[in-house]
Parts: C-alpha cells; structure tokens; sequence
C-alpha cells in the first residue's frame, strides 16, 4: 500500500523506480495509468487532472483516451498466441484506434523493424523467445502513438541473456526523447539511462535523485543498505 507519496515526471524524463521486492514500486507504476485507482490525493497526467480526492474524474471514453496516450509493458507479454507478431501490433491499432487495415500494418512494419523484429514478423509468440516476445509487446504499446511509457519490471521474465534486447530498445526509447517510468531490478540500466531514480521502500518514496546522487552519495541509510546489499550482483 503506498502512502504520501509525491513525484513528478517531467516530459522528456526517464525516471525508474527502484526498491524491495513489496516496496509499493508496480502498485504506483498502475497508479499512473488507473489500473489501480489512488483512494487519495491527486493525479495529473499529461496536463489533465485525473483524481482529485481520491476520486476518478474520467468517464469509460476518457480512461481509453487516456490509456492510448499512456502506453505500458508489462512482466508477462500478453500476446495473443494464435497471432503473428505481425497481427499482434495490428489488431491493438484497428481495436483501439480505428485504424484501417493497411495503415495498421504499415505501422506495425515499421515498428516491428524499429525493434528488430522484422525477419520474425510471421511467426506466432510460441515460435519466439522470451525477448523477442516482449519486444512484440513494446511495439504492440508504441503503436498507439503514446506520449509516455510505463514498464513493470519488462525483463523479470526473460532469461539474463536475452535481457539486453529488451534493455537496448528501452535505452533507444530514452535517447529518442520517450518519456518513461521504469520499475527495473536491473539497476545498471537505471544508472546508464535513467534521468532520475526514485528509490521506495514500505509503501513511501525514501529518496529522489539522480543517478549519480542516489548510486554514489545516497542521503538516506535506507538507500544506500539497499544498493549496497546488491551491488556485487548489479552493480
């Protein structure tokens, strides 16, 4: 459960989450998005005030507008397994977006290449990795034309070396100006790509900082017991 919990994120801005296991990182990650439905406070996303006191201010047609525009991965790929990669990114676009057919797929190419995927484009989710699975998944949320990106731990599924296709599209992601949130074990990423680190633990936001602040000189105890119980194996 979160509590006082307080951040921005700026347009432009890769801000990871790092913390525990617990720490409340993925439940403020659905936040963002109203997946999970804040019982206080506020919530700005995009210029919109979306809760206020605790209560939702969009109706059903709102939330699908909103959700178009705040794109998010998750752990588990959720492909359609009787589908190609190809028909993956296509079906979200004509579902959600109202796309036609051929402009659908014309995206969905172009995305697919962008992720490395072009030569796998026909093939079903069970005839691909783990990464290539999860990369479907990312073009599958960048072809709703999203101005910001949510990612619950993206790699925790995947085996370590296939890790770095995913990792490399997120970074390109980041250099291309993509804002994002980032709820990541992988804590070098974070260090090499991430404009801000929030780090949480028991539900609150210990400390805020960036990269080299909260890896190199963190202010708080809570932080720096934690990055250094797993800097031998991440760091």
């Amino acid at each position: 459960m979160l509590d006082g919990v307080d951040i921005g994120v700026a347009q432009g801005e890769v801000v990871s989450l790092i913390g525990p296991s617990g720490s409340g990182k993925s439940t403020l990650l659905r936040c963002m998005n109203l997946l999970e439905k804040p019982t206080g406070g506020s919530l700005d996303i995009l210029g919109d005030r979306v809760v206020e006191g605790g209560r939702c201010t969009l109706d059903r047609a709102g939330m699908q507008r909103m959700r178009t525009r705040v794109g998010m991965v998750f752990q588990s790929y959720n492909l359609f397994p009787n589908m190609t990669a190809r028909q993956n990114v296509v079906f979200a676009q004509m579902r959600s977006l109202g796309r036609s057919r051929g402009e659908a797929e014309e995206r969905a190419d172009d995305l697919l290449r962008r992720v490395g995927l072009a030569e796998v484009a026909g093939n079903r989710p069970a005839q691909l990795s783990g990464g290539q699975q999860q990369r479907v998944a990312i073009a599958r949320s960048l072809a709703m034309d999203p101005q910001v990106m949510l990612f619950d731990e993206p790699t925790s599924a995947i085996d370590p070396e296939l890790r770095i296709e995913v990792l490399k599209v997120m970074q390109d992601l980041a250099l291309g100006g993509m804002t994002m949130v980032v709820v990541t074990h992988e804590l070098r990423f974070a260090e090499r790509v991430a404009s801000k680190i929030a780090f949480l633990a028991d539900g609150h936001i210990v400390e805020t900082g960036s990269p080299e602040q909260i890896f190199g000189d963190p202010t708080h105890e809570r932080t720096a017991k934690f990055i250094a119980a797993i800097s031998e194996t991440e760091l």
